[in-house]
């Protein structure tokens, strides 16, 4: 109701202005000019909010939305509260006490499908591609170098792969220690892309089932949660040798000088998606404009960030206590289009952070499908699936008509063009390839997931 009393005030004025010179002609032009009809009469049942994220980069869609006053555009009022970890991020949203939060993309598939806390969640918009790194302590890179291939420039040429870790591993067994490597959430994509980088090199990641969820069954590199803000100093104190995680914290590890990021996410599957922005489906029924404003917010904010010239502004908001609190030049390191692995080999990514370009924002059915066969890959799904099981549980949960309707009154109101409107079923036209050389097909999950050697849930031979 905010949003539509907020257009009145200047429709009114304008209104009595146009009257006073008079004719019926300048109604008219009123008419015509007057912001999308839809938009201006679009009734928000909930303004006041209350949304959650976690301490990374990848939360900038809701810091630049409220600090660039995208929310408020809409007729929302909405708080933004940082979180402990993402166990913390599900409960909350679950329970009612946020609205809606930055999440895993992981997590509103999981409660779908039955892994860990069941509940009916949504998904209408993809906050970013890539964004991780797989970072090692400098004993373990010291280790791992001489297996890594150079370049003319004396330099590591990238990706490296997790062969080069593998001898480091066997050592490690050898002389009686295991080898542990951190991760932020059972269902996060950084325990995938882990698990993916390993078993491309033949190292067995292990195995969940219903008795064993910390998924270290027959396990060679023992994987266990921290959260992300924590990374650095647990990899410090030697709890761990190695972890997956978003930025700023691979980039921290570089500044304080304790650790080397190896590869990111854009070299195990180039332009992967990340986080997305889940309310739960009881919300969205009950809220149904509130949650299409909030979705047109997060796209111009998405928007916003890709545009060149804006990542400079966007590091100093990150940087806010509010927000991710870190060092603006640990921020800079990845959002302004470098990376950093050892110190002083900086590379041009321009693609390390993506909001808006190549879809980003939009929830394709595809990505989280992608989610579901690693779930069963790694037994956090037990049983075998139909192919069709895939696409009507993810339907459930990614809901790109929410997407859609919120873009198509953006072109209205001419803030998109419609040319970003990808024409699309809900699947991405191409497939993905990744760094092990197979390719992802989502409308042949099954014969994907056979595609895989260690812990090949549905494969004929184990």
């Amino acid at each position: 109701m905010k949003a539509l009393l907020k257009r009145t005030t200047w429709i009114l004025p304008v209104a009595i202005l146009l009257f006073a010179c008079g004719g019926k002609e300048k109604k008219t032009t009123l008419a015509e000019n007057t912001p999308a009809e839809e938009t201006a009469t679009l009734e928000i049942e909930k303004p006041q909010l209350t949304f959650g994220f976690i301490k990374l980069t990848d939360m900038a869609p809701l810091a630049i939305a409220k600090e660039k006053g995208f929310f408020e555009d809409e007729g929302l009022f909405v708080s933004v509260e940082a979180q402990s970890n993402w166990k913390n991020v599900l409960d909350r949203v679950i329970d009612g006490q946020l609205d809606g939060s930055h999440m895993l993309a992981g997590q509103p598939i999981a409660a779908g499908a039955g892994f860990g806390r069941q509940a009916d969640l949504v998904t209408p918009f993809s906050m970013d591609l890539n964004g991780n790194g797989i970072t090692v302590s400098n004993d373990v890179w010291s280790k791992m170098k001489p297996n890594v291939p150079k370049g003319a420039d004396g330099k590591p040429i990238h990706p490296i792969k997790a062969d080069a870790l593998k001898p480091v591993i066997t050592d490690y067994k050898n002389s009686g220690k295991a080898f542990k490597m951190g991760m932020v959430f059972p269902v996060s994509t950084h325990n995938y892309e882990i698990r993916y980088w390993l078993a491309a090199a033949g190292i067995h990641p292990g195995m969940y089932t219903a008795e064993n969820v910390q998924g270290q069954i027959d396990a060679e590199v023992l994987l266990s949660v921290t959260p992300p803000p924590q990374m650095p100093a647990t990899l410090e104190a030697g709890t761990i040798y190695g972890y997956c995680v978003g930025e700023p914290w691979n980039q921290q590890a570089v500044f304080k000088g304790i650790g080397v990021p190896v590869t990111t996410n854009y070299d195990i599957w180039k332009n992967n998606p990340e986080k997305v922005f889940v309310m739960t489906k009881k919300f969205v029924e009950e809220n149904p404009n509130t949650a299409v404003a909030v979705t047109k917010a997060l796209i111009r904010a998405g928007k916003w960030l890709d545009e060149p010239g804006n990542r400079a502004e966007a590091v100093k908001i990150l940087s806010m206590s509010q927000y991710v609190g870190a060092d603006e030049a640990v921020l800079a390191n990845s959002m302004t289009g470098t990376f950093e692995f050892e110190k002083g080999d900086k590379r041009e990514m321009p693609d390390f952070n993506v909001f808006y370009k190549y879809n980003a924002t939009y929830p394709f059915y595809s990505d989280g499908i992608w989610f579901l066969t690693q779930m069963r890959r790694w037994g956090q799904i037990p049983e075998s699936k139909p192919a069709d099981w895939y696409a009507s549980t993810i339907k459930d949960i990614y809901r790109p008509d929410i997407w859609t309707k919120a873009a198509k009154i953006l072109v209205e109101e001419g803030k998109i063009p419609a040319s970003d409107i990808p024409e699309t079923d809900g699947y991405k036209p191409e497939t993905a390839d990744f760094i092990d050389g197979t390719t992802y097909d989502a409308k042949d999950p099954i014969g994907y997931i056979n595609s895989f050697a260690i812990g090949n849930k549905d494969a004929a031979v184990q």
